[in-house]
């Protein structure tokens, strides 16, 4: 049972895995956006090819917690791939993840201004908050 974790993005969407046994999450390569269609078809093909059960989009709230125009986007996309795909989603609380992905890869020395690197540490970091909770 895998869990298919997204930071979902206009430009880029981190991409994050989680084991068979839903226990630790692992980055994938970042998705550059190329149109709709196209960038479900991937989601989809990924989906299929790691047998994904569950769909996890990380929901860019305001800090207020109030729906913000970048979190309808990815609500309707989750719903659009999950459709697609046949396998349900759930949205999840991503404030401050990109900021806290930033962060790590800093400390770390690595990926600096890479952007891509961003996006799939925060995909991460999304999955393990998520997994964390249902343990």
């Amino acid at each position: 049972m895998r869990i298919l974790a997204l930071d979902y993005g206009r430009r880029r969407i981190g991409i994050a895995l989680s084991d068979p046994l839903g226990i630790m999450a692992h980055g994938q390569p970042t998705l550059e956006r190329a149109n709709i269609r196209t960038d479900i078809g991937t989601l989809k093909d990924l989906i299929q090819q790691q047998q994904v059960s569950q769909i996890v989009v990380g929901n860019p709230l305001h800090m207020t917690g109030q729906e913000s125009e970048l979190s309808r986007e990815a609500r309707a996309f989750a719903s659009r791939l999950a459709a697609e795909a046949g396998v349900p989603y759930l949205m999840w609380d991503e404030r401050l993840s990109s900021r806290q992905a930033g962060r790590y890869l800093a400390e770390s020395g690595r990926a600096k201004g890479q952007r891509g690197a961003l996006d799939r540490m925060a995909a991460e970091l999304i999955l393990n908050s998520y997994l964390e909770s249902v343990r």
